[in-house]
């Protein structure tokens, strides 16, 4: 069992979470993840390592409750378990020869793109971070970004906080006045990291993307969450998650993903009349 040391809400639909899990917080990396149970009958599902405290032991985790199983997870509170926290899973990111780096979040996905920016400025590199969010109640982790980001440029769908417009229009902006990026790291929705890599592909600017699919077991058994990169089948648990985004068949991905959103949908609903039912 694996107890929640802490738990705190930064927005109506997102979690963090502390977990106690010393094995996985020692070896654990920026780009990694892990696949977790709730408890025994749960499903598995795999969740980005926000970060982590070796010494403490803990791992950090941050989620959106969108299905059941986000929803039971997000039902527990400090000091309780849950029943599997497996990892670390997964490529960590790849760091390299990156001097200036740009890295491109969007919603829960910078939860993915914070330990990534913070392992680059460890590393020494300038970082340039532009994280987009649909509105103000949406936004997350603004001062740990700050913290580690050279330059720091927020985008609002509605215009309701720092910028508005998409995360693609200071992306372009940057590139087209002279900056000169080894490196540019997209991590959020699908739609999303497409457009960024059609506004770095012309400057031919590297870009690399972080795809999450749907996942299973997180060893490449299951099939589930493979993609065609580069005309060849990947498994992101594997092979990824962090893949050359110029190769990566994003109609296809998007394709596989929505064929799953009649099911979640179901066994959201699922839970609420459940949960409805015991509170009654």
């Amino acid at each position: 069992m694996y107890k929640i040391v802490k738990k705190r809400e930064l927005n109506s639909t997102v979690t963090m979470m502390d977990i106690y899990a010393p094995l996985v917080a020692k070896k654990a990396q920026a780009g990694q993840f892990i696949i977790l149970r709730v408890d025994e009958e749960g499903e598995r599902i795999p969740l980005t390592v926000a970060g982590f405290d070796r010494e403490a032991g803990t791992v950090k985790i941050i989620f959106q409750i969108v299905g059941a199983t986000t929803m039971m997870l997000n039902a527990k509170n400090e000091g309780e378990s849950i029943t599997d926290f497996v990892g670390p899973l997964g490529c960590p990111t790849r760091t390299d020869g990156v001097k200036k780096v740009c890295i491109v979040g969007g919603g829960v996905g910078c939860a993915i793109a914070l330990p990534v920016a913070q392992k680059f400025k460890s590393l020494g590199c300038e970082v340039h971070s532009i994280i987009g969010f649909r509105s103000k109640d949406l936004l997350i982790l603004e001062d740990e970004f700050a913290a580690c980001s050279d330059k720091l440029t927020i985008m609002t769908d509605d215009g309701s906080y720092g910028r508005q417009g998409v995360v693609t229009v200071p992306l372009k902006e940057a590139i087209e006045s002279g900056e000169k990026y080894d490196e540019v790291i997209a991590i959020g929705p699908l739609v999303m990291m497409k457009y960024v890599v059609a506004t770095t592909k012309p400057f031919n600017i590297k870009t690399t993307v972080s795809m999450n699919p749907i996942m299973i077991d997180g060893t490449g058994m299951c099939g589930g969450c493979r993609l065609t990169v580069g005309g060849k089948t990947k498994f992101a648990c594997v092979d990824g998650p962090d893949f050359n985004g110029f190769e990566v068949d994003f109609d296809e991905a998007t394709a596989r993903a929505d064929a799953y959103a009649q099911f979640e949908k179901a066994e959201r609903e699922k839970f609420c009349n459940l949960f409805k039912k015991e509170a009654n």
